[in-house]
């Protein structure tokens, strides 16, 4: 619980800065590109918006996360974690589709098209400088919760300097040779890099979702650590699943058959106690005990992985 409260503490203060931060730095930005009728600056404060979503979103999730498990959520909250972080993926999705279009419309219509005052150069030196300071702050309070949707927030912010720095180049370079086109040409190439961090979020959170995992440095963390205890073998029917920062484990081991109940349930303890010592995420483990050999004579398996299957992903 205590654990779980101090993730809570410090997703709220990397929210909070986020809220705050991204909210200024849309203001501006927006503010801006009002004042010099570029859309390659509307659309960088498109996506200051979107981070200000982010941030609230953080913040409601920090309190949620921090309850203790209860009749209807016995695995706790942590999922909520998750399900946020794919909401935000598609908010995300459609603030860069809706730049895309804009974009696309500006380029057709050429005569509406303006000359780039320093307003747009000033806003995307703005974000650049308010967006690296976020993003060290991100990464760090990320680093301490060891909290995705902080960690996923930070990597936004990176990208999001790369957005800004290619946004200053083009308008620069459509200044510089008298080319408003570069303008909503920008703006696409902004909204089409906003539409992959989109996609990049969901794959990742949906990954979680479907309890996949393709992590397999994991996996060979719990086969070695089943293996290091004395009277174990065959570790099989592996199953390691993530819940927001946790992770959730099954296994099947094999034990002497002559082994009492009592001595079975040792090993098992020691096995619990070898994994969790080599991946201190572990939220539960339910380990299966079977004699040895029985699992040669049993079907081909359906489910888990063995280290066999990780040889062959090699």
């Amino acid at each position: 619980m205590e654990m779980e409260s101090f993730r809570a503490h410090y997703i709220k203060v990397a929210g909070a800065i986020a809220l705050m931060g991204n909210a200024v730095l849309a203001a501006v930005k927006i503010l801006f590109a009002y004042l010099s009728g570029s859309l390659a600056v509307m659309g960088d404060g498109i996506d200051s918006s979107t981070d200000v979503l982010i941030a609230i979103v953080t913040l409601v999730i920090s309190d949620m996360i921090s309850k203790p498990s209860d009749e209807d959520h016995p695995w706790g909250h942590g999922r909520a974690e998750t399900t946020a972080t794919m909401m935000l993926a598609f908010i995300i999705f459609f603030a860069g589709a809706q730049l895309v279009l804009k974009s696309i419309i500006k380029i057709v219509h050429t005569n509406e098209l303006q000359e780039i005052s320093h307003y747009a150069l000033t806003a995307a030196v703005i974000s650049i400088c308010g967006k690296t300071l976020l993003a060290i702050l991100q990464y760090h309070f990320g680093r301490i919760a060891n909290s995705d949707i902080v960690k996923a927030n930070a990597q936004n912010m990176k990208n999001d300097i790369i957005m800004s720095a290619g946004v200053l180049a083009g308008l620069l370079l459509s200044s510089l040779f008298n080319c408003p086109l570069l303008d909503p040409i920008i703006a696409l190439v902004v909204g089409l890099w906003v539409i992959k961090n989109a996609a990049s979020l969901f794959n990742q959170t949906n990954m979680e979702l479907m309890d996949g995992n393709v992590d397999n440095v994991l996996y060979k963390k719990l086969f070695h650590a089943a293996i290091s205890v004395e009277g174990v073998s065959n570790p099989h029917k592996a199953r390691i699943r993530k819940m927001a920062n946790l992770i959730d484990i099954d296994l099947d081991i094999e034990v002497h058959p002559s082994l009492t109940v009592y001595e079975a349930h040792e090993l098992a303890e020691k096995v619990e106690e070898a994994v969790r010592t080599e991946i201190p995420e572990v939220y539960d483990i339910v380990i299966h005990i079977e004699p040895e050999g029985s699992d040669s004579h049993q079907p081909k398996e359906r489910f888990g992985l063995t280290p066999h299957h990780l040889e062959q992903k090699k």
